[in-house]
């Protein structure tokens, strides 16, 4: 997806009402365990993650911004424009890919993930409208589905390849954000299918596909359908099956959702961006649990996204575990959930905790939006201008 260039959501004046909660959350509850990378341009810092992934070893890579001239609005390759990777423990090792158009370059990653059959490394690359893919190691292979992806449309900040995700066979599969579908590619990229392709708000039509998972337990497909607001449900074939979340800020609804990911119990993790949260929901769509608030200033009021012309940051940061400014990318892996802080350049680390229990009290905070609720995605249109880059003052 392209970045947020206009991320001034009208979220001053909204009613942020933040307080304990008493729902119950099925035996399944979300801890904070670590955050991984800091805010920053430097080695092992971080500027509106995106992708993320884990390879057998328990490495974190995550996807790294997009620099940009300020004055003249031309990317800067020096910048972000590669896949970070740190160690188990967090430490920074090293980085995949560079800044550029040339093959194994980067113009703003987005989407990354390892075949779980080849165990090659797949990755988005927006602005060179193509997909990326490495060996295990890091060595480049191929890109492929080059021109596929649709570009940025009026009303819209994101496009390009969003999700990546892949079935029993390793066969790939890519969200087309603003073409609504999903592309299907063999392993050396060949396509072999497409499904979706329209767009509107029915069951099957998207507006805005982001992630993009497969069940490891139904084969049955899970997309974040952005702008709708929702998590569509697929069958294997693509057949569309059924839709749950609506917008809004209550349990189980959304404020346009981006990661998503799917356990092997099929319980469904969404980020929930605007919200600034993470959600967890059961096979049927039915709400188990939340964990998240949203970054707060000095006077502890919410701390709103980048405008037009501010840094990738939000102002001022807030660090402290469970807050965020927009949650973004994910990644599900060995009981560990993780969690791009798109806003305060970390990955937040969950833990996953199921217990024998019938149910839990959950005790993650709700996000009472009153004043944003359905009208936060016309408010954020509205703002919306046509190129999605990220531009920052200083560096």
């Amino acid at each position: 997806m392209g970045l947020v260039k206009n991320l001034s959501l009208a979220l001053i004046g909204a009613s942020f009402l933040v307080a304990g909660a008493a729902v119950q959350a099925m035996a399944l509850t979300l801890q904070y365990d670590r955050s991984i990378g800091e805010p920053g341009f430097g080695p092992g810092q971080l500027f509106v993650p995106q992708g993320i992934a884990v390879d057998s070893q328990g490495n974190t890579l995550v996807a790294n911004g997009r620099g940009v001239n300020p004055v003249t609005g031309a990317p800067d390759y020096s910048l972000g424009n590669k896949i970070e990777k740190f160690s188990p423990s967090g430490q920074y090792i090293g980085a995949i890919g560079t800044g550029g158009t040339g093959p194994g370059q980067f113009d703003e990653p987005t989407t990354v993930d390892f075949n779980p059959v080849t165990g090659d490394l797949y990755a988005g690359d927006v602005y060179n409208n193509r997909i990326n893919q490495f060996d295990s190691q890091g060595n480049f292979i191929r890109s492929f589905g080059n021109g596929s992806f649709t570009p940025l449309v009026e009303g819209r900040l994101f496009f390009g390849p969003s999700g990546v995700t892949f079935d029993k066979a390793g066969n790939v599969y890519v969200g087309d954000f603003n073409g609504e579908r999903i592309f299907k590619f063999t392993p050396d990229g060949q396509q072999i299918g497409v499904i979706g392709g329209t767009n509107g708000t029915a069951l099957g039509e998207f507006q805005g596909v982001a992630g993009v998972r497969i069940s490891p337990v139904s084969g049955n497909i899970y997309i974040a359908d952005q702008f709708n607001n929702r998590v569509q449900v697929l069958d294997p074939n693509g057949k569309p099956l059924f839709t749950f979340g609506s917008a809004g800020s209550g349990p189980g609804q959304l404020l346009q959702p981006i990661g998503i990911e799917v356990d092997d119990q099929e319980n469904v993790y969404v980020a929930d961006s605007i919200n600034s949260r993470v959600q967890v929901f059961d096979k049927n769509g039915k709400f188990l649990t939340n964990y998240g608030q949203p970054a707060l200033d000095a006077s502890g009021k919410p701390v709103p996204p980048p405008g037009l012309t501010d840094g990738p940051f939000g102002n001022p940061l807030d660090l402290t575990p469970g807050r965020f400014n927009w949650t973004g990318g994910t990644a599900l892996k060995d009981g560990k959930l993780y969690v791009s802080d798109f806003f305060q350049g970390r990955v937040q680390v969950l833990n996953v905790n199921r217990s024998g229990s019938t149910s839990v009290p959950e005790s993650s905070s709700l996000l009472g939006l009153a004043v944003l609720g359905v009208g936060a995605t016309a408010t954020l249109r509205k703002k919306q201008q046509k190129s999605p880059i990220l531009e920052k003052t200083s560096v």
